[in-house]
């Protein structure tokens, strides 16, 4: 055993509680999903396509929050299922731009009463004011640059 006096009891760790509170919105999500055969990711990227129309990669993947590299395989794939179209600029021909599709749009649009009934019913458990709330921690809570130094901390010189 080590010695954990410089931890949070793992209940009301930051970490955990995040993945906890993840798990508890996703899972109607997910189950939502489980009819259309779309996983969570396909969906997120189909969402961000619906909302921003045609993007380049980098962009998607940022927004709809998967790494590059996992964005890049499933591409294909959703090509493949005709959810996505993609194309490159002529421009700059080591770019990828990706679309939504006719069927991609047709399959958001055929999950949004499912979806609006879910978040309804977080808006009516939760408390329409307190997940406003939430949301806003939440975008502060991401402003933070926590890889780098402290703020505050002096610059060491290299």
């Amino acid at each position: 055993m080590t010695d954990t006096t410089s931890f949070r009891q793992t209940r009301r760790s930051l970490p955990i509680a995040l993945l906890r509170a993840r798990e508890t919105v996703m899972g109607p999500f997910r189950d939502m999903l489980a009819s259309s055969g779309v996983n969570e990711q396909k969906w997120r990227v189909l969402r961000v396509l619906q909302e921003r129309g045609p993007l380049e990669l980098s962009q998607v993947a940022a927004e709809a929050v998967l790494l590059l590299s996992s964005l890049t395989r499933m591409v294909g794939p959703m090509v493949e299922e005709g959810l996505i179209s993609r194309m490159t600029p002529p421009e700059d021909r080591r770019k990828s731009v990706i679309a939504i599709t006719p069927a991609g749009l047709a399959l958001v649009n055929a999950h949004a009463a499912a979806s609006a009934a879910i978040l309804g019913r977080i808006e009516a458990e939760f408390g329409r004011k307190r997940l406003e709330t939430l949301l806003d921690l939440l975008e502060d809570l991401q402003k933070l640059d926590l890889r780098g130094p402290p703020q505050g901390a002096p610059k060491t010189r290299r």
